[in-house]
């Protein structure tokens, strides 16, 4: 049995180009949130830190994930992030439920 997948996305962008950022994620998350497998897609800022994000993602499988990452548009997406992106996201894997 297959147990989801869950993502932090750590990401900051270039001073003053937080707006950027959110723009793009308001225009990617309806495609992304359509796909089969996707089961969260949300995009936070940090409170006091407009240049600051956390992507949350949560998917189905491992493979759904892979699928997610091949699509065109988040090719496209990955491409033209560091017009706007500080450096490449941090992406954490985190372990679902409580912890023992």
């Amino acid at each position: 049995m297959s147990h989801p997948i869950h993502l932090a996305v750590l990401i900051t962008t270039l001073p003053g180009r937080g707006r950027e950022q959110i723009e793009a994620f308001e225009r990617l998350a309806p495609i992304v949130r359509a796909e089969d497998g996707c089961l969260q897609y949300d995009l936070h800022q940090v409170t006091g830190h407009p240049d600051r994000f956390v992507l949350l993602e949560r998917w189905t499988s491992r493979s759904a994930l892979a699928a997610h990452d091949a699509t065109p548009h988040m090719i496209e997406a990955d491409a033209a992030g560091p017009a706007f992106r500080a450096g490449p996201a941090e992406v954490l894997e985190l372990t679902a439920g409580p912890l023992a």
